[in-house]
């Protein structure tokens, strides 16, 4: 496995645990600016559109299995499998599963960032 693997391995790991804790101030480090995101029945939007439901407490938690993960230079992609329960602040709680397709692209300071991401989690049946 190569450092920028590793490192994008670690956004991904990051990001589930900010998520299970609803720490959206880390979950916003590790995106780009300019991500998109991309999910069934929604127009695309981005980062802020994201942060408002990000930061309305809900907590995530689950599973983030990586499938494939291909690094292009300074871009990369992953196709990832989750299976997540979020709960909003009312204590309701949703199941979902499915598959992500994400990019990420390495910022100037060296970092990898999600940059876009199509989500096509549904309700767990």
């Amino acid at each position: 496995m190569t450092e920028d693997e590793r490192a994008i391995r670690q956004v991904v790991a990051t990001w589930m645990a900010a998520s299970r804790t609803g720490d959206t101030a880390t979950v916003l480090s590790l995106m780009a600016d300019d991500a998109v995101f991309m999910i069934p029945g929604r127009e695309p939007f981005g980062r802020e559109a994201f942060e408002p439901g990000a930061s309305n407490d809900p907590t995530i938690d689950g599973t983030n299995e990586i499938v494939e993960l291909q690094v292009l230079g300074d871009w990369a992609f992953s196709r990832n499998r989750l299976d997540l329960t979020i709960t909003l602040p009312n204590g309701e709680a949703m199941q979902r599963n499915g598959y992500t397709l994400t990019l990420y692209r390495r910022e100037a300071d060296g970092r990898w960032r999600l940059a876009r991401d199509a989500n096509l989690l549904a309700a767990k049946s």
